[in-house]
Formats: C-alpha cells, structure tokens, sequence
C-alpha cells in the first residue's frame, strides 16, 4: 500500500469513526428547547429563585434575567451556559446533529453523505443526458435512475475533493 493510499485509508478511518460520534448522540432521544429557555425552564422545576442562581453565579439578580432573555434570544456563549449549568449543579450537553425529516425522524451521518452524492449525481448524470439527447442516443427513465444511484454510491465511496461544493 501506496503512502497516498494509506493516507485514504486514515482519512476514512478517522470520517468513520467521527460519524459513530454523531450517530450515536442521533441515538438519543430528541428533543424540544424549551420555550422558555433551558435556564429558565431548570431553575424553575428546580425551584430556585433567580436571586438564588445569581448569588451562585457572584452576579444581581438583574443578570440572571438578561442571561435568561439573552439565552432566549440565541445570545448567549457556550461558556456563560456552562457557567450557568454548573452553578445549578447541571452540565451542559452540546451537540450538532443531523435535522430529522418527515420521512427520516433520525438521520445518521450517511444520510447526509447519500443524500449530497445523490444530488452530485443527478447532476453529473442530467449534464451527460443532455449531451446524448444531442446524440439522440438519450437513456430511458428507468436506466437514467439506475445510472444516479450507481454513480451516488460510488461518489460516496470515493469522497472526491469537491463533493460538498454546490453546483
């Protein structure tokens, strides 16, 4: 094995493995942000007051209210909720997932990566379509359909360079 082939292999090795990271956090159950605001919706089924969470905190109370409006209104750090959390004897859980669909509530990794190579695809296929329509030698539905899903998987497989560029 080539030095270029082996640095595929742990190039791959590593996207598998960080997709099992992914996918197993897809695993657990989802969830709703609560209208409210996680700070908020804690600190009241906690029962403590916003005095109380700001004395943890070594702030006023005027500073729990902003950081729960800020929380509400997406303005607020990663490091002030975990700030937060840790002063409610909680932790914070952050994590990037696939968006569930209609059709797919739990999308994996390779949802996203087949979904992405099916659009490629279709596109490498409909350019090359076009051009043999010129040619009146066009493909019927039937094998335009098998020759996307053929090339999707083999664009999967192979990642190549521009695989997330838009066309």
């Amino acid at each position: 094995m080539g030095i270029t082939e082996q640095m595929n292999a742990i190039k791959k090795i590593e996207q598998e493995q960080n997709a099992l990271i992914v996918d197993n956090v897809v695993k657990l159950e989802r969830f709703i942000v609560p209208k409210l605001g996680w700070i908020k919706t804690l600190r009241t089924a906690l029962s403590m007051s916003g005095a109380s969470l700001a004395r943890r905190l070594g702030l006023q109370r005027s500073s729990v209210a902003y950081l729960e409006q800020a929380e509400s209104d997406g303005n607020i750090t990663l490091k002030k909720l975990r700030q937060v959390a840790n002063a409610m004897d909680c932790e914070l859980i952050y994590a990037i997932v696939p968006k569930p669909t209609k059709d797919n509530p739990q999308p994996l990794i390779d949802d996203i990566i087949h979904k992405q190579a099916r659009v490629k695809a279709s596109n490498i296929v409909q350019q090359a379509s076009t051009q043999m329509m010129l040619e009146s030698q066009q493909l019927s539905k039937t094998a335009l359909k098998k020759e996307v899903e053929r090339l999707a998987k083999q664009l999967a497989d192979d990642m190549p360079k521009n695989f997330w560029e838009l066309d």
